[in-house]
């Protein structure tokens, strides 16, 4: 049997008159909604990376790292009682992870490690043995590898150099699963699909492409952010039914929308965004100062001294095309960049006028500046 007619009987056995519509560039569900209790779990535990250049905790301002280090001798069958700990090579950390759904006994997962002293660098350290625990205090897995440090400091006599954080670091599969989360997937009676952006349109567009697919009313639109399948009616098991509807493209409502980022100066505009009919005046104020301080020298041969007095002078001017731009009602986004590139505006200008056309009421779009 060829392979595209061995994937059309899998899906006939799992959802009888399944029909799977064809859309150019749309979204698959799967892309727009979590399932109800398909969750990772955050996982965290205290640790000491060792092996550090001298990059390590000082026991004056971390007295915290010397106790572990200690504990942690004394429980390998070193015993340093009354000895005086005071390496360089050693830092205290916090390791992070998630642990992933339905992950097994012996898996692996990649770790986060961030420095909690005054260490330099974690740097060509080694994490040692630290087991990670849940929001219920059980622990669910243990991590232990070599750090990878992305940030650089370079420091020498008058200088110094840092890009980066060395101060944190990472280790790919440095955790490995030791306890699982127990939950019987197979064993509900119905999925609960939540949208990541609650949307009334897109709800109501999941329901219907589901039931279209299926071929029975099985899809609920509960609100715009959940959306429930009873999996009474349908044939086989709930894992197999929701990769069946999972991948079943829809169209996506988005909201028309404009995002600022004043840092950056990033403007990111939705294709709904239409402006009322308005004009725009853009024009910059350039403003000069310049300072030629003057020397006041005394007499000869007097008792006095040399006098620097300021001199200062401001020119207030004003740059750019000085020109007044009207643009039409309804303006499509390509029409209002091309409007607003015309006035030759900086990115930052741009956002100063999309604000203004926001506050004069001409705007017809969600404005987030952050």
């Amino acid at each position: 049997m060829k392979p595209l007619m061995i994937l059309l009987a899998l899906a006939s056995l799992v959802l009888p008159g399944l029909v799977y519509p064809t859309a150019e560039a749309q979204t698959r569900i799967r892309d727009v909604v979590d399932v109800e209790g398909v969750r990772q779990n955050d996982l965290i535990g205290y640790g000491i990376v060792v092996g550090l250049n001298g990059t390590g905790d000082t026991v004056r301002n971390s007295p915290f790292t010397e106790d572990s280090l200690t504990y942690m001798l004394e429980r390998l069958g070193v015993n340093v009682q009354g000895e005086d700990i005071k390496p360089d090579n050693v830092a205290a950390v916090l390791v992070t992870a998630t642990l992933p759904s339905f992950a097994r006994n012996g898996s692996t997962v990649d770790v986060s490690v961030s420095s909690i002293g005054d260490a330099e660098s974690l740097e060509g350290g080694t994490l040692v043995l630290t087991p990670l625990k849940g929001a219920d205090n059980e622990v669910y897995a243990v991590a232990q590898g070599s750090i990878i440090v992305s940030g650089i400091d370079v420091q020498a006599a008058g200088a110094r150099a840092r890009k980066g954080t060395p101060t944190q670091g990472a280790i790919p599969s440095g955790a490995r699963v030791e306890r699982e989360i127990p939950y019987q997937f197979n064993d509900r009676n119905s999925l609960v699909l939540a949208l990541r952006d609650p949307d009334f349109t897109t709800a109501a567009r999941i329901e219907d492409t589901i039931n279209a697919a299926v071929g029975s009313p099985v899809a609920y639109m509960r609100d715009p952010g959940t959306v429930d399948i009873d999996l009474r009616s349908l044939q086989g098991s709930p894992s197999r039914v929701l990769a069946s509807i999972e991948n079943l493209p829809i169209e996506v409502a988005v909201p028309a929308r404009i995002v600022i980022d004043e840092q950056s100066g990033t403007i990111v505009l939705g294709k709904d965004v239409t402006i009322s009919r308005v004009a725009i005046a853009q024009g910059d104020i350039s403003i000069k100062v310049t300072e030629t301080p003057v020397v006041s020298q005394p007499n000869p041969f007097a008792d006095g001294e040399s006098i620097v007095l300021p001199r200062s002078r401001i020119e207030i001017g004003q740059t750019g095309t000085r020109n007044i731009a009207t643009l039409d009602a309804n303006v499509t986004l390509s029409q209002l960049i091309a409007g607003l590139n015309a006035l030759g505006v900086s990115p930052q200008e741009m956002g100063d006028i999309i604000r203004t056309m926001k506050a004069a009421g001409a705007l017809h779009a969600d404005l987030i500046v952050r």
